[in-house]
């Protein structure tokens, strides 16, 4: 009879991560969560990342690869991906999914934009993004599977698979597994979360 492994849950604090440059050299991104772990830009199956957009431009290309981008911070993006008429991403607005191996080009709606983008190997994971908002005093559970739950704002707790914190803005709380989440706002909170398969 096999055991099922009892899921792990980690604290990937915003204080810890390190700006590096994107792949096309054009501006900087933070490496929230990748799977797996230590893999690169060429290697991963999955990764989950913060960045900052201060210029129109293009985007990198990643092969086999697809992206799914939403809007933390800032008015928003229009992005046009190959022949596709140009969409509009907005912090008020649904994630949007776009391959990665197409070519993309960014304008700003006005000045720079903080955005989060998970990439996923075509044939080795797929991902959900999620948007939750809180008001104070409210609370949430809910179960997933795999996860990443990145805390943008507000002040509140959370808890999965047998870890509780109060995160501080742009935390994140990943479980490699089948996990129950609890989600209490203080304040009014705002949080994407990432499901993966």
């Amino acid at each position: 009879m096999t055991q099922q492994r009892e899921t792990a849950a980690r604290h990937l604090p915003a204080a810890r991560r390190h700006a590096r440059p994107w792949k096309n050299g054009g501006g900087e991104t933070s490496e929230v969560a990748v799977s797996p772990e230590g893999a690169g830009l060429d290697d991963f199956d999955w990764r989950l990342s913060i960045a900052r957009v201060e210029e129109a431009g293009p985007f990198s290309l990643f092969a086999g690869v697809d992206r799914t981008l939403a809007v933390l911070s800032g008015a928003g993006l229009r992005l046009a991906v190959g022949e596709a008429p140009p969409a509009l991403v907005t912090p008020d607005g649904p994630p949007h999914r776009f391959p990665a191996d197409l070519e993309t080009h960014c304008d700003l709606l006005g000045g720079p934009v903080v955005d989060l983008n998970v990439m996923t190997r075509r044939g080795r994971a797929e991902a959900r993004m999620t948007r939750l908002a809180l008001a104070a005093g409210v609370a949430e559970t809910f179960e997933t599977g795999a996860a990443v739950l990145l805390w943008v704002e507000g002040e509140g707790d959370l808890e999965a698979a047998g870890l509780s914190l109060c995160p501080a803005p742009l935390d994140a709380l990943a479980c490699d597994g089948p996990a129950r989440w609890r989600l209490r706002a203080g304040t009014a909170v705002q949080a994407w979360l990432v499901e993966l398969d």
